[in-house]
């Protein structure tokens, strides 16, 4: 029996040595904040995804928020997908906006065209688009139309998708803003922290006073804006420099994965797979296949852990319009959204790293007919 984890880091031994030559270097300057490394992080990451700019904080939540209040929400609305992490949309509530959920497309789990339009009102400000799995929502082109004949905002909560690219443009470049994330289970990391890229020089000012206690600069004590610390440190900046450098070797090593995933399961007719259009590229973040209906989902993973495959966290269950918090803050209720509640129910995470070897990858996939079969 081999044992095969969700999810694995990738750090080569070279980029490790190398990372620890740039923490002495941190360490011996003093600086261990808001320095040189921060600096070059933000300025690379952005020309990576073809921004102008990039604001690094110490997570994707951070970066939801803070240009979620650069759009001045108070009394506002905000369309949301319900299927999406509780950050997304408390996000919304912590920048004085109301989240309005929307269902998703069975497809590919993304908020579509037809949902937005569904959810528009006088007091919409702005439309959240999440990119589920490291897959750009498909009617991203669609959905950012409506935004700009609706003279509403676009933002992208891009926590999945470093990397990733739709219609030849990368994520993070649709919007307003796009908000990645860092946190160590993603494609790249920086142990925590996130990101802001934006061409929007009002929001990236504003960002950088937000993230730093709302002061008007670094060395200042002049504060302008109520602020949070929400820096990220220069190590953190450090590892995501070198993450960076791999970040395509990585994405196609991952897809190589997925590729032989989709060759032995796409004709498997016990489980359903996520349709990426011609011309995107996936990260795979997550590889997400959805069970037929029937299929006790606890039960399957269990058999899976048995057997040594561990699968990942579903993204997401429950879906945001179904979890306490919100049911009480919103008054959404189960049955509001019919295909999230199903696509939701019946997802699953196969284990998917950029050097997972060939034969763990056959055993996940001979063990999962088995146990469907």
């Amino acid at each position: 029996m081999r044992n095969v984890p969700p999810l694995r880091l990738y750090f080569l031994p070279e980029d490790i040595e190398s990372i620890k030559i740039d923490v002495e270097k941190i360490l011996s300057s003093g600086m261990l904040t808001m320095g040189e490394y921060t600096k070059k992080f933000e300025e690379d990451y952005a020309s990576y995804h073809g921004m102008k700019y990039g604001v690094a904080v110490n997570s994707g939540t951070s970066a939801l928020e803070i240009v979620l209040r650069s759009l001045r929400l108070r009394g506002w609305e905000v369309i949301v997908p319900t299927n999406t992490f509780t950050a997304t949309a408390a996000s919304i509530v912590f920048a004085g906006g109301k989240p309005v959920f929307t269902d998703v497309q069975a497809s590919s789990l993304c908020i579509g065209e037809e949902d937005v339009k569904g959810a528009i009102t006088n007091k919409t400000k702005a439309v959240m688009v999440v990119h589920i799995g490291g897959l750009i929502c498909p009617d991203i082109r669609a959905i950012k139309e409506i935004c700009e004949d609706k003279k509403i905002a676009l933002v992208e909560d891009a926590a999945h998708a470093q990397g990733c690219k739709a219609f030849g443009r990368f994520a993070g470049s649709f919007g307003t803003a796009g908000c990645f994330s860092f946190y160590p289970t993603k494609v790249m990391t920086t142990a925590e922290g996130g990101i802001i890229t934006t061409d929007d020089q009002e929001v990236v000012e504003k960002a950088r006073v937000l993230r730093d206690q709302g002061k008007e600069s670094f060395n200042s004590n002049i504060i302008v804006e109520l602020g949070y610390n929400w820096r990220l440190n220069e190590i953190s900046a450090a590892i995501g420099l070198s993450q960076l450098k791999r970040l395509p070797e990585i994405i196609e090593k991952r897809n190589i994965v997925a590729r032989l995933y989709d060759r032995e399961l796409s004709n498997f007719e016990r489980v359903e797979l996520i349709e990426v259009p011609e011309g995107f590229v996936h990260n795979y973040y997550k590889y997400t296949i959805l069970l037929r209906k029937g299929i006790d989902r606890d039960g399957f993973k269990k058999r899976m852990r048995e057997k040594g495959v561990r699968c990942g966290g579903e993204v997401y269950w429950p879906p945001l319009h179904m979890q306490p918090a919100y049911r009480k803050l919103l008054g959404v209720k189960e049955g509001d959204f019919p295909v999230a509640e199903d696509v939701c129910a019946r997802m699953v995470e196969l284990p998917i790293y950029a050097d997972m070897p060939k034969e763990d990858a056959e055993y996940v996939i001979n063990t999962l007919k088995e146990e469907l079969s």
